[in-house]
């Protein structure tokens, strides 16, 4: 196992930059994009690279019921888009397991050190989860940030090289928080597949980032990534969990507080299943105001007989990100 590691004199060079790379974010694809009658469009397999103009936007939408049971079998009239309150017309619609590339941002400062070994199992059981086709990556930090590539790769779906990777690094030192996940962001930009998500295991807080929160929060918001987050609270006074909290609501995510460390495995796991159980609904918005605004989104559903039920997606989008996103070619991770 190689790690790549950000020593304090490249990390200024490094993070000046994450915002060239964030201006053109792009969403790579996962399938080829074809249109049938009607303007709908569906995704099919795609065994070779195909050039996709849209500017589609796509959203994950999870739906549960009133015990947090995943509602399925719903059909695309099931379902209705809001763009600032406008109604959308959908023209994309999934509803199968479809793989995803995710970044497991793992705390190695001191406070974590008797904490690590289940982390490692959690990632192992987090990875035997999956969709077998999903790529997975790990960053582990502390003072430094450290990606840590599996045999050389960018990516890996085997779960005793994951685990592997965050027994690399031993606990010590502060908190660069906000750094690895700014370079999460980033380092999915190496993705093959359209879904992406990170998961973080961490107390929220930070007392060595180059970064400041308010500039990874904007990074996420513009990337399409689904921040989950596993938060491990205990005595710590710079424990800031609200932090992770706000990332996971604005990304379309969930934060986690497992009762203990040992929980965390069944936390991972039940991530997993969110990510395999997702819709996915895409639309093609107006083009009524200038690029860079923040458009407010909003899905209902309609579950007859269901009872009340909990929608759960991305806030919002800002426009020009899905126009560059959508022009990226289409990839395959054959």
């Amino acid at each position: 196992m190689a790690t790549w590691c950000t020593d304090p004199s490249q990390k200024a060079s490094r993070f000046a930059a994450i915002y060239l790379i964030a201006a053109v974010l792009l969403l790579w694809v996962s399938s080829a994009v074809h249109s049938q009658p009607g303007g709908f469009v569906t995704l099919q397999s795609a065994q070779s690279t195909i050039a996709v103009k849209t500017e589609l936007v796509p959203l994950p939408v999870s739906v549960t019921d009133a015990s947090g049971n995943v509602v399925a079998g719903l059909k695309l009239q099931d379902f209705r888009i809001y763009e600032n309150g406008r109604p959308q017309d959908i023209s994309l619609f999934e509803d199968g397991d479809n793989p995803v590339s995710v970044g497991l941002i793992v705390d190695h400062s001191r406070s974590m050190g008797a904490k690590l070994p289940a982390v490692a199992a959690a990632v192992a059981a987090f990875a035997r989860s999956s969709n077998p086709q999903d790529e997975m990556f790990v960053v582990d930090f502390n003072d430094d940030v450290m990606v840590e590539l599996m045999n050389g790769k960018a990516f890996t779906s085997d779960a005793s090289e994951l685990a592997k990777a965050v027994r690399a690094v031993a606990a010590r030192g502060r908190t660069a928080l906000y750094d690895a996940i700014a370079e999460g962001l980033v380092h999915l930009q190496l993705a093959h597949w359209g879904r992406k998500a990170l998961i973080i295991v961490s107390d929220g807080g930070d007392n060595a980032s180059q970064q400041k929160f308010s500039q990874v929060l904007a990074l996420a918001r513009r990337s399409q990534v689904m921040i989950y987050s596993i938060v491990l609270v205990g005595a710590d006074e710079e424990e800031n969990p609200k932090i992770l909290q706000r990332l996971s609501k604005e990304t379309g995510g969930v934060a986690y507080f497992p009762s203990s460390v040992e929980s965390v495995t069944d936390v991972s796991m039940r991530i997993a299943r969110d990510l395999r159980e997702q819709y996915t609904l895409g639309f093609v918005p107006e083009k009524l105001d200038k690029s860079g605004s923040f458009r407010k989104l909003d899905v209902k559903v309609t579950a007859a007989g269901r009872g009340k039920i909990h929608v759960r997606t991305r806030p919002g989008y800002f426009v020009g990100d899905e126009k560059q996103a959508g022009a990226a070619p289409a990839k395959s991770a054959s």
